[in-house]
């Protein structure tokens, strides 16, 4: 996220304070990645269901890895569009419930979640 420098003088204004947010969310929407904007995030209680535009990417040219609560999806050397990126969510994935497609220039991701497991150990009480 981009902040943009707050000059200010040796008389602060409080009242100009939400005018330096508006330029500072103007500036960070502005210089924000293109990658960032196209994802579309769902979720229900099994899954995240993800989706994110990629045109002129073909199946080839696309890894997708997954580990732990993390998705990296990235392009392969020679591609003809260069893409990277990493989506950390709140859940461990399950990768054997997971899936994914391209079609059309949409990649759709669903990311099953994994169940927690509990370690819990009962005592016998004495």
């Amino acid at each position: 996220m981009f902040f943009a420098p707050v000059i200010r003088r040796s008389a602060y204004v409080p009242a100009l304070r939400p005018v330096d947010r508006s330029f500072e969310r103007f500036v960070s929407d502005a210089l924000q990645p293109a990658r960032a904007r196209n994802l579309d995030v769902t979720q229900d209680d099994t899954s995240w269901k993800l989706q994110l535009d990629l045109p002129g990417v073909s199946r080839e040219q696309l890894t997708i890895g997954i580990e732990g609560s993390t998705v990296r999806i990235a392009t392969v050397e020679g591609a003809a569009r260069s893409f990277q990126a990493n989506y950390e969510l709140p859940q461990e994935i399950d990768p054997a419930t997971s899936q994914a497609k391209l079609e059309n220039g949409v990649l759709s991701l669903v990311l099953g979640k994994k169940a927690p497991v509990s370690n819990v150990t009962q005592l016998q009480i004495s």
